[in-house]
């Protein structure tokens, strides 16, 4: 069983008014604008990690030194800058001595303050207990560590709260990227609680302490919100975690408030930081929603599909052609093609099957089947390479021995790679037969079908590649991730385009020198 205080929590907040709220309505404006706020921190926050981040990519992650001297240099450079930080605060704060009335959360978050450079049980660095104790106690702290008088003389003050601000917010937009497995959830919080509560210090401050406004605790964690919501840029989701978290259900409106602002704000300047890591590192990550391209123009599945680097197989191949093929290209998976039909797709052989096939020589004898025994086939099919065969007369016989399943999938997710394979010269001519592996019920999609449908195949499926066959079931392409994206469909709208005019030049006919209007219909590569 886990232990509850093991449990991430941000403690338990309760109502400093009796039944009433924490806060008043009127200061959901005031929360509106510190989500603004912080949806200009974290655009900021991304704006600073994408330029950084751009300039690893090009100067250290190429090389594993270098990206262990980096995490060495920033790993040095964030303990100085940290030890430093107290030492320039260079005060101390009396603890609380009243508190009759605090609860036990109150008094063991005072337990936890660090008397650095201080007189220990009397005095503690206000710099030092943000720094020194763990992220988690440090937003307790800030979440619930009470005020006493004008002067804050038993809290966080401001110039406390600026100071450790800024300079973590900044180690925290360095050390993000680095090769350490280092998140952004906690040190986005414990900033933006910072923030907030700075922002609730300087409230009360102009009021003179006199009580119109919240206390600093709900403004640390709206600024939390803003903060986390800035980078981040989720709404319903963080609104979850973070109402879990505190475990009160008056948040609800402030914070989803507070997240929408920070969403909004942010979204002007850039988007969110993993949107950026995803574009940044070239993942064909897919939104939600069909990209305006696709729905703005006519495209089907024939102009964005990929034919030239379509490889295909046979269901019984010889060991060296696969070898060949693998070492060639980087595809993940390859279309079995029936060459007796000129191209009918039989099915689909993922690259890690055959490479456990290969490691495990799973082959059959040479002699054991003939290319004589063939009948030729098309010219014009995908897969005609000269020993295209009808490899339908052969039957349900296997060709070569059978590994079984379990023990293809024992090794998930270390698959032997292409590498790990040895091809020895005589094996090159065994036969490897694919039928009793080929996934036989690949999905598929039909060369005139809208882009719409193969978009949503991709995404409501989880698809890696989706086969284009025409209307007899012959493979003419194949579309992955990548073709789908707006600017691969953007450069098959132009290829189409270019196409279309160099056919009507080429039938006598004056093409157009000007852009074809947004009305023309597009025309299908064929």
């Amino acid at each position: 069983y886990a232990e509850i205080d093991k449990l991430f929590s941000f403690g338990e907040f309760n109502s400093l008014t009796g039944e009433h709220s924490n806060f008043s309505i009127w200061e959901l404006l005031l929360f509106g604008v510190i989500g603004c706020l912080g949806g200009l921190i974290g655009a900021c926050f991304n704006a600073a990690n994408e330029a950084l981040t751009l300039w690893r990519m090009a100067k250290v992650n190429h090389s594993k030194k270098r990206r262990f001297y980096e995490v060495l240099v920033v790993s040095l450079g964030v303990s100085i800058l940290s030890y430093a930080m107290p030492y320039v605060w260079g005060r101390c704060t009396e603890l609380p001595s009243d508190m009759q009335d605090w609860n036990n959360q109150e008094k063991n978050l005072v337990e936890a303050l660090v008397p650095f450079q201080c007189i220990p049980k009397k005095e503690y660095n206000e710099v030092a207990s943000l720094i020194f104790t763990d992220a988690d106690t440090a937003i307790k702290q800030l979440f619930h560590f009470r005020e006493s008088g004008e002067d804050d003389s038993s809290t966080f003050s401001s110039a406390a709260l600026f100071l450790f601000f800024f300079p973590y917010i900044l180690m925290a937009t360095v050390v993000y990227g680095i090769a350490v497995p280092s998140g952004l959830f906690v040190p986005s919080l414990l900033s933006g609680a910072a923030f907030g509560r700075l922002c609730g210090h300087l409230l009360h401050k102009l009021d003179h302490t006199s009580g119109t406004f919240a206390d600093s605790g709900t403004y640390a964690l709206m600024g939390a919100a803003a903060v986390l919501g800035g980078m981040a840029r989720m709404t319903i989701s963080l609104t979850v975690i973070l109402l879990e978290a505190t475990g009160d259900m008056q948040y609800v409106l402030p914070l989803m408030l507070t997240l929408m602002a920070a969403r909004f704000t942010g979204n002007v300047f850039n988007e969110g930081l993993y949107d950026i890591h995803i574009k940044l590192r070239s993942i064909p990550f897919l939104e939600e929603e069909v990209p305006a391209i696709a729905e703005r123009y006519e495209i089907v599945a024939g102009q964005v599909m990929s034919k030239t680097d379509v490889k295909c197989l046979r269901p019984v191949e010889r060991a060296g052609v696969v070898y060949d093929l693998l070492r060639s290209c980087r595809h993940g998976t390859f279309p079995i093609v029936d060459t007796a039909s000129g191209g009918t797709l039989y099915g689909t052989a993922s690259r890690s099957m055959l490479c456990t096939l290969l490691q495990r020589r799973a082959f059959g004898d040479p002699g054991v089947l003939s290319e004589s025994a063939y009948t030729p086939n098309d010219p014009d099919s995908p897969n005609n390479n000269g020993n295209n065969s009808d490899i339908s007369r052969l039957g349900p016989k296997r060709l070569s021995p059978l590994v079984q399943w379990d023990t293809i999938e024992r090794v998930f997710p270390r698959y032997p790679t292409i590498e790990d394979v040895e091809m020895r010269p005589n094996d090159r001519n065994c036969w490897l037969d694919l039928r009793p592996y080929a996934n036989t019920a690949p999905f598929t999609v039909n060369e005139t079908a809208s882009i719409q449908r193969s978009y949503r195949l991709f995404r409501t499926l989880g698809l890696r590649q989706l086969c284009v066959v025409n209307h007899n079931n012959q493979v003419v392409g194949i579309i992955t991730r990548k073709d789908l994206l707006p600017e691969a469909l953007a450069d098959s709208l132009i290829r189409g385009r270019n196409a279309q005019n160099r056919g009507e030049n080429g039938n006598g006919e004056q093409g157009d020198t000007h852009e074809p209007d947004e009305t023309e219909s597009l025309p299908i590569l064929s």
